[in-house]
Parts: structure tokens; C-alpha cells; sequence
């Protein structure tokens, strides 16, 4: 069965259950404060529509963090303060997600817009516990999931809840931004069709390896996930990171006959300790006393060649160890690369590679910059995910 959108539904006047992914970082001196409002702004065009065509009443919630039961330094205030600030209309937030004064609220004509606090100040939340989820839903009439980010979880918010909203549980707008972007990956990418796969552990990513190396025509690999691979081939990488577990998976995937896809970096940018001076190594050996922690010139090249001609791209995770500046031009140099593809689908998943990104200031000259690291990454996997295969066939 297809997934029903919020735009597919008459909801005027009706009480509407949304579960978004708020789950931004919070300054850690100034609890009110939002470092990235990001993920809150991406919801805005499903907030924006449903005040638009005028439900009775809106109840958001959202987890953020991961309290033990509740912390005020995990309060949803800030994001309320936000998202009235945003809207310009009063935004209530609850004491918590099952206080009894909700359903005195839901009586009253205004406020419109409530937003329950932080779902895991419940522990019931991520037990997926069937009590809690009825309690949910006797909030509304219909049940709107729109936390791409979270519909990999099988909580009561994103799963349990679905089986009280027969026929009246749907996607939000973002939800269905994330399936059809992420779905030119998975159903129908064109050729050339190229991943980028960074970050540090080979184990983390083992599974959508695997997966893509079928799917695609080249695998360039960069990051500390490099070494494993390089060291499997005997290649000589110094103190990298190399967990042995890691080693052993690659050279695992090296000898599938899809492993002849894979481009591994040939020259480096190491140093002799993370914070230490950067220093070019151009061969595709690493010094006993050097760690790498960026891809070299050359590499850089042999990957934008790779990249000329393609028509699909995935990118996960980066180059090096960006959050030093001094290894952090192999990271942004692949953002630019991806900028800078006439005729490509380029789709960037993954916490860190996201945040390259938007740190190179190149965000819009990406065709689809993802919400959902872990989500993302389990969609290209699978193909779906739970949140979504309830909303699509139900809980039962």
C-alpha cells in the first residue's frame, strides 16, 4: 500500500497528532539556546500547511537527546520559544507527554498549536509500550508522522502509535521529500552512479557497503575508513585508525568480485598526532610514525575524475578528520566537487558530511541534503523503514 500525505486528506477542523524530529543540539552553557535550528525549520513547511487550511487543533511532539527520565537541560522549551517566534502564533508546551491537563486544552479554542514535552522524559517511549501509545493517541483524530530521523525506531510515537489511526495515519511533507529523494538511490539510480563513503569504522557501514557496491558503477572510499582497507591490501598506513575487526571486513569486501569498484586514496595528508601540524605524504604508504587523517592532492584528483561524467551520487561521511581545519580541505573539496555536477542527483546522508556542507556554505547547490543520518543510511539498506512500513501497511 502507498503512504497517504497530510495534502492527500481534507483535515480543516480537524485535531492532528504530528511526530516531527526536533531533536536539534542545545548550547550546553545556555540550556535555551539552539546551536542548529535546522531540523525544526525543516518542518515548517508541514506546520505551515496545516495551519493553512485550518485544523482545529495541531499537538507536536518530538524527543530531544537522551534523557533519563526528565532533565530540564532536555526540555522542548527552547524549541517552543522557536517555533512561536517562527509562526508568530502562542505555541503551549506541556509538563510532560501525558499530563492531565492536555485534554482540558484540547477543549479550549485556543491555543491551537501544543507541543508535548520531550517524549522521552516517558520511558515507555522507546519501549515502544502499548499504553503509552493509546495515551497518544486519544490526543486527535488523525496521526501524522513527518521525523524522517526517527522513523528507523520502533517507538511508541513512531510505530505503536499507527495502530489507533485506522486509515487516518499519514506522511508528513518532509517524510515524503526524504522517500522520494532517498528512493532515485534505492529504485531507479541512473548510471554513472557513484558513492562516496567516509567516516571512521568499516563495521558502522558494513551492511550499505555491501548493498551499493552492487548498485554502483565506482565506491571511493575516503576517511579513517580508508586505512582498514588499505592495510587489508598490505598497504603500509602508520598509527591510523585501523581496528582489527575493520581490517578483517575489508579485506572481506576487497575479495567480493564487486570489491574491484572500490578506489582507495593514494596519497595522504597525515601528521604525528590529531592536533599536530598536517603533513603531505604523497605515496600511498603512511610513515611508522604518521597517522593519516586527510585524502592527498592526487586523491582529490582521481576522485574528481571520477565524478565528471555521473549521474547519480551518494555521499556518507568525510574525507578526514574535518573538525581540525588543518584535514579538513578533502572534505570540503568533495562538497565543491558535488556543487559543481551539471547533470548529477547528488544526495548527501550522514551526520558529519551534512555538516561539511552547510559548513561550506554549498547546501543549495546539493539536489537533496538528508535530515536523517542513521535513517538515511538504514533506508538505502532495507529500502524502507519501520515508521514508514507502518504508516504504509499498519501495526498489528
Amino acid at each position: 500500500m502507498a503512504i497517504k500525505f497530510i495534502d492527500e486528506i481534507d483535515l480543516k477542523g480537524k485535531t492532528v497528532l504530528v511526530r516531527f524530529d526536533f531533536n536539534v543540539p542545545i548550547d550546553k552553557a545556555d540550556s535555551n539556546k539552539i546551536i542548529d535550528t535546522t531540523r525544526i525549520d525543516e518542518a515548517l513547511p508541514t506546520i505551515n500547511y496545516l495551519i493553512k487550511i485550518g485544523v482545529k487543533k495541531l499537538i507536536m511532539m518530538s524527543h530531544l537527546g537522551r534523557p533519563k527520565g526528565p532533565e530540564k537541560k532536555y526540555s522542548l522549551l527552547p524549541v517552543a520559544t522557536y517555533l512561536a517566534q517562527k509562526l508568530e502564533e502562542e505555541v503551549i508546551l506541556t509538563e510532560s507527554a501525558v499530563d492531565a491537563g492536555i485534554k482540558t486544552l484540547l477543549t479550549l479554542s485556543h491555543p491551537r498549536l501544543i507541543l508535548l514535552e520531550n517524549l522521552r522524559f516517558q520511558k515507555e517511549e522507546e519501549a515502544n509500550d502499548p499504553t503509552f501509545a493509546k495515551i497518544l493517541a486519544s490526543y486527535a483524530e488523525y496521526y501524522v508522522n513527518d521525523a524522517f530521523g526517527t522513523a528507523h525506531r520502533k517507538h511508541a510515537s513512531t510505530y505503536g502509535v499507527v495502530q489507533h489511526f485506522k486509515n487516518k495515519a499519514l506522511g508528513g511533507l518532509l517524510l515524503r521529500r526524504e522517500i522520494d529523494a532517498l528512493d532515485k538511490i534505492v529504485q531507479r539510480p541512473q548510471h554513472p552512479f557513484l558513492a562516496i563513503m567516509g567516516g571512521a569504522k568499516v563495521s558502522d557501514k558494513i551492511k550499505i557497503i555491501e548493498n551499493i557496491l552492487s548498485e554502483v558503477d565506482q565506491l571511493l572510499i575516503g576517511g579513517a575508513m580508508a586505512y582498514p582497507f588499505l592495510q587489508a591490501k598490505g598497504i603500509k598506513v602508520g598509527k591510523s585508525l585501523c581496528a582489527e575487526e575493520d581490517v578483517k571486513l575489508a579485506k572481506g569486501i576487497l575479495q567480493l568480485p564487486t570489491g574491484q569498484k572500490i578506489i582507495l586514496p593514494s596519497d595522504h595528508i597525515a601528521s604525528d598526532s590529531l592536533e599536530g601540524e598536517p603533513i603531505p605524504v604523497d605515496t600511498i604508504e603512511i610513515p611508522a610514525n604518521l597517522i593519516g587523517l586527510d585524502i592527498g592532492p592526487n586523491t582529490l584528483k582521481r576522485f574528481k575524475e571520477c565524478l565528471r561524467n555521473c549521474r547519480t551520487v551518494l555521499w556518507n561521511g568525510p574525507m578526514g578528520y574535518f573538525e581540525n581545519p588543518n584535514f579538513a580541505s578533502g572534505t570540503f573539496a568533495i562538497a565543491q566537487m558535488l556543487s559543481e555536477l551539471p547533470n548529477a542527483f547528488t544526495l548527501v546522508g550522514g551526520g558529519d558530511s551534512v555538516s561539511a556542507v552547510k559548513k561550506s556554505g554549498l547546501e543549495q547547490r546539493i539536489s537533496h541534503v538528508s535530515t536523517g543520518g542513521g535513517a538515511s543510511l538504514e533506508y538505502i539498506e532495507e529500502g524502507s523503514l519501520v515508521g514508514i512500513n507502518a504508516l504504509k501497511f499498519g501495526v498489528h
